[in-house]
This record gives structure tokens, sequence and C-alpha cells, in this order.
């Protein structure tokens, strides 16, 4: 029997801890109806043993606080929310905790923004990370050292697992599922909560923003006019000869502030106004495909399908309104 503890923080997401509770009691029952054991035994775990969430509104009472002499073998961080320096303050007592179980060898799981939580004890350094894609400028401002994903529902190394925005924290604990049991289990998880087994991207679910909390000016002003004349035939040179700077530098000093290079913001910016004109649907691909600087559909088809996981055609289908 796997033992899984899932911490509540303060500011946790309730759904969250719920959702990860359930999936892995459900599991049990569905095990036990078959006449076998069940694989796990779940604990809820907080730095109290009683934890005031969602604004006063609930009360979870936990099964067990960290002081407390207990066998871990899978470690679930939820998501959280409000802002993230009080949030983290707050849950700081988790942190020595967290990394010494880890290197005890127990494994753990951050879903969604929980990451934040994650990456704040270190473990996550130099490891790869996913979390909700609204939160992926913030996430790299205060934690650099950490490779974000941004399109993965889930990553997982060395016994670190991650998962991205909202609802992907399902995936991951599907993958969890599999993991300590079988594929057979894991399906019919899928099955009885109606998830998308296969999902593996979260790419078409975004909006791009780009990274502007920099305070690089030349860098901002460069931003700002790829932003109002991306239809129009953008070159590093131009934007650099734009904001008075050489090539070389403002290619380093752009990569530094957005994490992306020139040209790949250029086409995120392009995507993302091509996204709402096929969400609008008033507008035929080849239009749209005009509209936002490209001449030849196989280009922008390529790079819609790059940024977004769909073809144009598919994500018109899927997203129009």
């Amino acid at each position: 029997m796997k033992h899984i503890s899932i911490i509540v923080p303060h500011n946790a997401l309730i759904s969250a801890v719920e959702d990860a509770r359930y999936m892995f009691l459900k599991v049990n029952e569905y095990l036990r109806g078959l006449g076998k054991e069940a694989a796990f035994e779940v604990r809820l775990v907080g730095l109290t043993r009683e934890v005031t969430l969602g604004g006063g509104l609930y009360i979870i009472k936990t099964d067990a606080v960290i002081d407390d002499a207990m066998q871990h073998d899978l470690i679930i961080i939820p998501s959280i929310s409000d802002e993230v320096i009080p949030m983290l303050i707050l849950n700081m007592r988790f942190n020595p905790w967290l990394i010494r179980h880890y290197h005890r060898h127990t494994e753990i799981a951050s879903l969604c923004t929980g990451a934040f939580l994650l990456a704040a004890t270190g473990l996550l350094k130099e490891n790869q990370c996913a979390t909700h894609w609204q939160f992926a400028n913030e996430f790299r401002g205060y934690f650099p050292g950490v490779q974000l994903v941004d399109d993965n529902i889930i990553t997982e190394h060395n016994g670190l697992y991650t998962s991205g925005g909202s609802t992907s924290y399902w995936n991951l604990l599907l993958h969890l599922v599999e993991k300590y049991t079988d594929k057979a289990t894991a399906v019919w998880a899928s099955k009885y909560f109606a998830l998308d087994i296969s999902r593996n991207s979260q790419s078409q679910f975004s909006i791009f923003n780009g990274q502007k909390e920099h305070d690089d000016r030349e860098v901002l002003q460069a931003q700002e006019y790829i932003e109002t004349h991306y239809a129009d035939k953008l070159t590093v040179e131009d934007l650099a000869s734009r904001v008075a700077l050489g090539r070389r530098t403002f290619e380093r000093r752009f990569r530094s502030a957005t994490d992306n290079a020139v040209f790949e913001y250029i086409q995120r910016v392009r995507m993302e106004a091509a996204k709402k004109q096929l969400e609008a649907g008033r507008k035929t691909v080849n239009e749209v495909m005009y509209d936002v600087g490209y001449v030849n559909v196989n280009a922008f088809r390529e790079v819609f399908v790059k940024i977004t996981g769909l073809t144009p055609v598919a994500y018109r289908n899927k997203y129009n309104h």
C-alpha cells in the first residue's frame, strides 16, 4: 500500500485538495470491488490540526501535522491562490519538511500553482516544471533557475512531478494512479472521471501575455512596437535600430528580459492575434493569415500548430463563438 500525504497549505484551493483525495479513494473503492486490496492510504497533512481556506468559508481538519511521525511514499502539493510572496511566507515551514522527506526517497507532486511551493524548496532547480500558463511569467521572475515548460500538461524528473493549468492536474493524478497501480486501473479512472487520458499539452488553452515585468526600457519599447505592428514585415535589425541598439546586444537583452528570442516573440504575438480572429469566426483562415502578417499558408499553419497544438481550422471549429 502506498502512503499518500496531501498537504493543506494556507491559501490552498479546496477543490485541488479534495480532487486529489477523492481520486485515490475512488481507485481504492474500484480495486476492492474487484476483490483486490486497496492501493492507497490517503492523509491530509497540515502545519496545524485545522486549516481555514476560502477567506474563512471552509475549515479542513487535517489527519496529521508535519511534526507527526509518518511514512510518505508520495506528497502532493495542491494548487494555491492569492499573492505569491505572502503565500510562500505563510507556508515556509513546509520547506524543510518537504526537502527532508524528498531526500528520504519520498516522491513529490505539485498540482498547477502548487509548483510555486515546490520551487521554493529549491528541489526544482535545473529541472523542468509545469504550472498554470497564466502564471508562467510570474513564476519565471521568482524562480529563474527552474526550467519552466509552458505547454506541458505534466513533467516528471527524479521523483518530482508537476502539472499545468487548472484541470491539468487530473492528468497528473491519472499518471500517478497508473504508476502506482497499472494501466487498466488508470483507464478505469479516466472513464469514471470523464478525463482524456491522452491529453499532453495545454498550449491550445493558453493566452500569450508578453513578459513585461522587467525594467529594460528599450526591450519594452520593442515589445510595444511588435504588438502594434505585428502585421508588418518585422526584422530583428529594424527593431534593434528603432531602439538604438546593436543587433547582438538587442537579441541578448530581449531574450534575457522576455525569455523569448525576438522572432519567437513576434510569432507568438501574431498567433495570439490569429487565435482571437479565429474565435470570432468572421474571417476565413487565409484572411486571418494575411491580417497577422503571413503570406504563405503552409508557414502560417506550421507555426500555428507548433504554438497551439491545433491546426487553424481545428482551432476555429473548437473555439468559435
